[in-house]
């Protein structure tokens, strides 16, 4: 790639780290992160410091030294990872000499405790760029690591019109050039994304060349809106913006990974488990969807109808189960000036469940 040709794509980056490091992102050091481990050890024990000292200073008396800690925790972590995964880690913690340390704490349903608020604001999203990932090819650098509290959680390949590349070749990257086998693709990120200025394509799992990619894109006309495939035109930037304004936005960011990924056990066509796993992380429109209800809902209350137009095969029964997981679990507003006439007319006020039931009703399909 020509000198031109790379200066525009790391622009592209720039503008998006920018962006993220002014809306509540920490910016890591590449050099920080430990690809023989797969964790960014500073942020990790910034993060345990910060949150949990009475923990952390039980372990170092246990171990003998805060040095001895460290290592020995690493090493309980890093097991625990390859045996439970991230998405367990990540919520359920690690329990080392009868010590249970909490990897993240994500947004209590409500307000009624205060500390949970502050621990959950303690949280450290990171984004580092241009980190060197591979224990097979240790020169091999991807664009965009996407971190929480040290622990990788996804993976970005951009590339840019203005230079002559587009998401095909993100992903052509990612299927050609990625090994699999390397420790932050086989058990550590959930997800990666293909980005280039007009479109988005994801993939929970790099096998090679078959490695399969999904759209992540809102539709041409905007989200909700018939259309066509891809993205409606930005007037303030790329179109792929929503990717980094809104989905990466902090928030949200955290909700996904605390309430939305989860895995999927296979089985085969008689029902029998396969003993595999598929990593599930929600396409755009299903985010959307949920989100657009559970905002609705918390707005209005219950006792209004509503309506999700869902193609075939596009992921209607997570959209199902994400949303009634939600709804079972959504509150008032905690600020009482927030509640609308709607709630107050509901009988509800501030910091209340919405629903005191979710009952999902499936309807089989005709042979």
């Amino acid at each position: 790639m020509s000198a031109t040709k790379s200066h525009l794509e790391v622009a592209f980056e720039s503008s998006i780290v920018e962006h993220l490091a002014e809306h509540g992102w920490q910016i890591g050091s590449a050099s920080h992160y430990d690809r023989h481990v797969g964790l960014d050890p500073v942020q990790l024990f910034a993060f345990i410091g910060a949150t949990q000292p009475n923990e952390w200073t039980k372990l170092e008396s246990m171990h003998g030294s805060p040095e001895l800690a460290r290592t020995k925790f690493t090493q309980r972590l890093v097991k625990e990872l390859d045996s439970r995964g991230t998405v367990s880690v990540l919520r359920k913690g690690v329990t080392d000499l009868g010590v249970t340390v909490r990897l993240a704490f994500f947004a209590p349903a409500h307000d009624l405790t205060p500390e949970l608020r502050e621990l959950y604001d303690a949280n450290r999203v990171t984004v580092t760029r241009q980190v060197a990932h591979s224990e097979s090819h240790p020169g091999d650098e991807i664009d965009l690591l996407l971190s929480l509290n040290g622990l990788p959680i996804a993976t970005a390949e951009l590339k840019a019109q203005t230079a002559g590349q587009n998401m095909e070749h993100a992903i052509h990257q990612y299927r050609h050039d990625r090994n699999p086998k390397d420790l932050i693709f086989r058990a550590r990120t959930l997800v990666h994304f293909a980005v280039d200025q007009d479109t988005v394509y994801m993939t929970t799992k790099l096998s090679g060349p078959g490695t399969v990619f999904l759209p992540f894109n809102q539709g041409s006309n905007g989200p909700g809106v018939d259309g066509g495939s891809g993205n409606p035109v930005n007037p303030n930037g790329a179109r792929t913006a929503y990717l980094w304004e809104q989905v990466w936005q902090r928030d949200a960011w955290l909700d996904i990974l605390g309430s939305f990924v989860h895995f999927e056990n296979l089985r085969d066509k008689t029902g029998k488990p396969t003993g595999q796993s598929l990593t599930v992380f929600p396409r755009y429109h299903q985010w959307d969807a949920v989100r657009r209800l559970l905002t609705a809902a918390r707005a209005q209350g219950p006792g209004n109808n509503k309506l999700i137009e869902h193609s075939a095969g596009s992921g209607k029964s997570n959209t199902i189960a994400w949303l009634a997981h939600r709804l079972s679990t959504l509150h008032t507003p905690a600020d009482p000036a927030q509640l609308s006439g709607a709630v107050r007319a509901a009988g509800l006020s501030a910091n209340e469940p919405v629903f005191h039931k979710v009952v999902v009703v499936h309807r089989p399909q005709s042979p």
